[in-house]
């Protein structure tokens, strides 16, 4: 009997602690939003057709040929790697006016399938092969190209010698490294090259790259250029990005230059309705 009442005693002390302890036990913040969430795969990429529209110039000596071999079967490997993340939707660097529906049905009617535009080379071309009908056009513009209308003295006064040119020693070594990234296509596996660009380590570098330079300039005005040039037309996709996701179980594939990739990454990685699916992960 003493025997008997030594185990129940033990047991209703167990029970007590367990039930003390679950009691105290401290939530994760992430116990307070959904585990299921949109997928989202950014694939941040140079612009195939080099139009040369960013800051750093690429020397023609360091340009690939995405309709010539072995580029052209490197893309073919490319495409079918990103395949791999089944994605729902697509979304592109492109305006609304840039039609890409329209030239996604176009596209699969056989149309301009030369265009090296790595719109038409990757998004366009796996929209056709899964047999979608609908492409997303989600760039936008900043906020800035908005307020100079409003007053544009002001404005050539805040951008002034806004230009790429600052002597920063972190600038130099920007341009060194950007430097040798462009010269690696022509040398380096495509897909390969993609997935080094699209690493946590090159995002978050390559964003640094705007909190440098001419970030520094006098009176903040540099904090301030980023704020509603740069930072804020990346929020705009961001939402835009947003407004086409209608459920937790979208898998949306973002085709973006890899500036942008690298904020977008920050965004998603922070927002409660999304995951982020690093491109090196997919089987």
């Amino acid at each position: 009997m003493k025997k008997l009442s030594l185990i129940t005693l033990v047991t209703i002390c167990f029970n007590t602690l367990n039930l003390f302890a679950q009691k105290s036990e401290i939530k994760q913040p992430s116990s307070f939003f959904p585990k299921e969430k949109a997928q989202v795969l950014v694939v941040g990429t140079f612009h195939f057709d080099y139009p040369n529209l960013d800051v750093n110039k690429i020397n023609d000596g360091d340009k690939i040929d995405v309709l010539k071999e072995p580029k052209k079967s490197e893309i073919t490997e490319l495409v079918n790697y990103i395949k791999k993340f089944k994605p729902t939707k697509i979304a592109i660097e492109a305006t609304p006016q840039w039609n890409a529906t329209e030239k996604l049905r176009q596209y699969k009617a056989g149309n301009s399938r030369n265009e090296r535009d790595e719109r038409y080379q990757i998004a366009l071309r796996i929209a056709s092969e899964m047999k979608m009908d609908t492409i997303y056009g989600i760039d936008a513009s900043s906020f800035d190209e908005d307020l100079v209308k409003l007053d544009s003295v002001y404005f050539q006064k805040l951008f002034k010698d806004f230009d790429f040119q600052n002597d920063d020693k972190f600038n130099a070594m920007y341009m060194k490294w950007f430097d040798y990234e462009e010269k690696l296509p022509v040398t380096t596996n495509l897909l390969k090259y993609i997935k080094r660009i699209n690493t946590s380590e090159s995002h978050k570098l390559g964003y640094g790259a705007y909190l440098v330079g001419d970030f520094k300039l006098d009176n903040q005005r540099g904090a301030d250029i980023l704020s509603i040039w740069w930072y804020n037309r990346n929020l705009r996709i961001f939402r835009k990005l947003q407004e086409i996701t209608e459920s937790s179980k979208d898998r949306i594939l973002v085709i973006f230059g890899n500036g942008h990739a690298a904020v977008l990454r920050q965004l998603l990685e922070s927002s409660p309705e999304y995951k982020f699916i690093e491109f090196d992960s997919l089987k």
